[in-house]
C-alpha cells in the first residue's frame, strides 16, 4: 500500500503513543473524566472529544465494516447541542448499511458514574431522499459535566466505498485513532492531511480461502490533542480544512487470479453516470410543453440570446427544494410537473432544453464550496454534490449555468462553485472533461457620491451605486430576500444618523447590464463642535469593517473572485470653513501586487474630491500569507476610515 503525508506545519503537537488508557470500552469510564472541567489544551472549549475510535475491516463477504465509537466531555450549557446527533448514509439499495447504535449519558453524582441509556425507541430513521437516510437522536439527562457516548456500525458493499476519517471537528479531541486491516488482496493509495505528526503501529496476520493465502495489513493512524477548528471569514468548507485520512482503491488482486487495476478512473464514473438511470438516462426524457420553450428559442438570432432566454424561463419556472445531489431524485419529468426540484433536477432540465433548441451543451457534475473542493486526483464520485450546465465558447472561455439559483445571472459562473473543478460529460461521443473553475475578472463595484456639508454639521446629497456580476447578485437577493427596509439598513450599516430619503433600484432583471441604486440621504456629523467638523468619505460601500482581527490563522482565505472597488465623492464644502489637514495621496501596494490601494484627496475651488481605488487582483491566499495580507488590510481600513476635519475659518 502506497501511502504519503500532506503535512502542514501549522501547529504542533506532541506525538502520541499508542496506549489503552486513550480509549476505553462502552461504558467504562476514568474517575479523572467525570471530574474533567476544560480542555487542557482549549481552554474556552464548550465541550471536548474525549476519543473518536473507527475500525474498519473486511469481514467474510468482503464487505468493508466501520465500527465507530465516539465519547464526548460536555463543560457548560452551551455545548447542549452537541447531544443532537444526525448521521447520513447512502441507503440506496443496501449500498450501506448503518445498525448496532447505541448510546448513553454518563453523568458523575456523589463520585460514581450513573449511566442513563438512550432507548432504541428514541432512534430515528429520516428519508432524505432516495439515495440517503439519516439516523437522528439526542442524548438524556444531559447537563454540565455529562459525558456522552455513542457507538455504531457502517457496512458497504462497494470495495471504492472505503470511509473517510476526520481526525478534526468544530471540537477540540484528545485523541483520534483509525485502525484499518486491509488485506492485500485490495490496495489503496492512502492521503493524510493533518497539522500536526501522525503516528502508525503496523502488524501482519495471515488468512486462507480454500487453498489461497493472503495477509491482513492492520495499522493505526492516530493524532493526539487536535484543536477544534472555527469558521474563518473567507475560508472554503469545513471538508477542505480538517485534518483527514483518506482512502482510494487503486488495484485488486483476486485470489488466485490476475491484479485488476484502474478501479476508479474520471472515464468510468462518466461512463457509470451516463448510464444512470438518475443522470445520464435522464438526458433523453421529454419535459411537457417543451417545444414552445424550444420554437422560441430557436427564433433568436444569437447563441446569447437563446441562452439568456432559456436560463430565465427555467430559472423563472422552477423552484429549487433547497437539496443539492449529482442525481435526480423524481426525475426531470416529474420534477418539471410539480415545477420543484434538486439543483440536479433542474439543471439537467435547462440542458434539455438548450440541446434540443441546438446548443453545444454539456451537463457538469461539481462540488459546492460549501461541499468541498474535489480532488482531481482521486476519481470518486460521491465528492461532487451538484450538477451545473456548461456551453463551451472557444477554447478559453465558456458559459456556467445553474438555473437552481434564482438570483444567479447567466454571464457569471455560479459563485457557490468558484475555485473549484468539474467533470463534464459529453454522452453522445462517450467523453468527459475535467474543467477548472475560476474567474480572473474584476468585478467592480462603483460609488458615485455628491454631497454639500452644512456649517450646521449636516452632510446632505444623492449616491449612485453601480454594482457588477456577484456584487449585483448579493445585493438583489439581500433586497428581495430581506425587504427594501432591512437592506437599506445594510447599506447604512445601521448607522442611526444616516437617514437614506429616498432610494430606487434598477436593471436587477437585466442579467445583461449593470446594477443601479440611486440614493438621496442625510448624514448628521456628530462630531461636529461649532469649530470643527470631521466626516468620513467610506459611504454606501461593503469595505466597513475589517474581517480580518484575529493573530492567527489555520485555513487558506479564498475569496471566490477578485474585486474592483472605486468609491468617488465630490464634496461642497461649508462657508467660513477649511480642510484642517488635507490627507496625503497614496498609492499602497501588496508586493507581490496582489492587492492595489489608492487615494486621491484634491481641494479645488470650495469643493473636496476623493477617491478611494481598492484592486484585489488574486482571490486565493495561503494561510503562510496571512500576516502579510493582515497588516495590508489594517492599514487599508485605517486608511479607509480616516476622518477628513474641517476647521472653522
Amino acid at each position: 500500500m502506497k501511502s504519503f503525508l500532506a503535512a502542514l506545519a501549522l501547529i504542533s503537537a506532541p506525538l502520541l503513543t499508542f496506549s489503552q488508557n486513550l480509549t476505553q470500552s462502552f461504558g467504562k469510564v476514568d474517575a479523572a473524566d467525570l471530574e474533567l472541567k476544560e480542555c487542557s489544551f482549549e481552554k474556552d472549549a464548550h465541550a471536548m472529544v474525549l476519543f473518536d475510535k473507527g475500525d474498519v475491516y473486511f469481514d467474510f463477504q468482503f464487505d468493508i465494516v466501520l465500527e465507530h465509537h465516539k465519547r464526548i466531555k460536555i463543560f457548560d450549557d452551551k455545548a447542549r447541542d452537541v447531544a443532537n446527533i444526525r448521521i447520513e448514509y447512502d441507503s440506496y439499495n443496501n449500498y450501506e448499511q448503518l445498525y448496532e447504535i447505541s448510546a448513553q449519558t454518563i453523568n458523575n453524582v456523589g463520585g460514581k458514574p450513573v449511566i442513563t441509556k438512550l432507548d432504541k425507541k428514541q432512534i430515528f430513521r429520516e428519508v432524505v431522499d432516495k439515495y440517503t437516510t439519516a439516523v437522528v437522536f439526542s442524548f438524556p439527562n444531559v447537563q454540565p459535566g455529562s459525558i456522552i457516548e455513542y457507538k455504531y456500525t457502517l457496512k458497504t458493499s462497494s470495495f471504492s466505498n472505503f470511509p473517510e476519517w476526520f481526525f478534526q471537528s468544530r471540537l477540540p479531541e484528545r485523541y483520534s485513532e483509525l485502525t484499518t486491516a486491509i488485506p492485500d488482496i485490495f490496495y489503496y493509495t492512502t492521503q493524510y492531511r493533518t497539522q500536526s505528526p501522525i503516528k502508525n503501529k503496523e502488524s501482519l496476520e495471515s488468512k486462507s480461502l480454500g487453498e489461497f493465502g493472503y495477509t491482513i495489513n492492520k495499522r493505526s493512524y492516530g493524532l493526539q490533542n487536535v484543536p477544534s477548528l472555527s469558521d474563518e471569514p473567507f475560508m472554503t468548507s469545513r471538508a477542505d480544512n480538517l485534518q483527514r485520512a483518506l482512502f482510494q482503491l487503486t488495484s485488486i488482486r483476486p485470489i488466485g487470479g490476475f491484479t485488476q487495476t484502474g478501479i476508479d478512473t474520471w472515464a468510468k464514473i462518466a461512463g457509470a453516470l451516463a448510464d444512470d438511470e438518475d443522470f445520464g438516462l435522464q438526458f433523453r426524457k421529454k419535459i411537457e410543453g417543451e417545444d414552445v420553450f424550444i420554437e422560441k428559442a430557436k427564433s433568436l438570432k444569437s447563441d446569447e440570446e437563446k441562452i439568456s432566454y432559456l436560463f430565465s424561463a427555467v430559472k423563472s419556472a422552477m423552484k429549487w427544494n433547497g437539496s443539492d445531489r449529482w442525481y435526480t431524485n423524481d426525475g426531470v419529468s416529474k420534477a418539471w410537473q410539480k415545477k420543484t426540484g434538486n439543483s440536479t433536477e433542474i439543471n439537467l432540465i435547462l440542458f434539455r432544453l438548450l440541446k434540443q433548441a441546438g446548443l453545444k451543451a454539456y451537463p457538469m457534475i461539481v462540488s459546492t464550496r460549501s461541499n468541498g473542493k474535489a480532488n482531481i486526483i482521486y476519481p470518486w464520485l460521491k465528492q461532487f454534490n451538484k450538477t451545473v450546465v456548461t456551453i463551451p465558447v472557444d477554447s478559453a472561455s465558456r458559459y456556467i449555468l445553474d438555473a437552481s439559483n434564482k438570483y444567479q445571472v447567466f454571464n457569471a459562473y455560479p459563485k457557490d462553485i468558484l475555485n473549484t473543478f468539474g467533470l463534464s460529460l459529453d454522452r453522445e461521443n462517450k467523453a468527459y472533461k475535467i474543467v477548472q473553475i475560476n474567474s480572473d475578472a474584476p468585478v467592480r463595484k462603483n460609488v458615485f457620491i455628491n454631497a454639500e456639508i452644512t456649517p450646521e454639521g449636516k452632510l446632505a446629497g444623492s449616491a449612485t451605486l453601480i454594482d457588477f456580476s456577484y456584487h449585483k447578485m448579493s445585493a438583489v437577493e439581500l433586497f428581495k430576500t430581506d425587504g427594501e427596509e432591512k437592506y437599506k439598513e445594510w447599506l447604512t450599516d445601521k448607522d442611526n444618523s444616516l437617514k437614506i430619503k429616498s432610494y430606487k433600484m434598477e436593471n436587477s432583471e437585466v442579467d445583461t447590464l449593470p446594477l443601479q441604486e440611486e440614493v438621496n440621504f442625510d448624514l448628521e456629523l456628530t462630531a461636529a463642535d461649532g469649530n470643527y467638523i470631521y466626516f468620513s468619505p467610506n459611504l454606501f460601500t461593503s469595505l466597513r469593517n475589517n474581517p480580518f482581527l484575529s493573530d492567527n490563522r489555520t485555513t487558506v482565505i479564498d475569496f471566490g473572485y477578485n474585486s474592483k472597488y472605486t468609491i468617488t465623492g465630490v464634496y461642497k464644502l461649508p462657508a467660513g470653513y477649511k480642510v484642517d489637514a488635507l490627507p496625503k495621496n497614496i498609492n499602497f501596494v501588496m508586493p507581490d501586487k496582489s492587492v492595489v490601494f489608492q487615494r486621491l484627496v484634491i481641494e479645488n475651488e470650495g469643493a473636496l474630491t476623493v477617491r478611494y481605488i481598492v484592486d484585489f487582483k488574486r482571490s486565493v491566499f495561503f494561510t503562510k500569507e496571512y500576516p502579510e495580507l493582515k497588516q495590508f488590510y489594517k492599514q487599508i481600513f485605517e486608511m479607509l476610515n480616516e476622518q477628513i476635519v474641517l476647521k472653522k475659518s
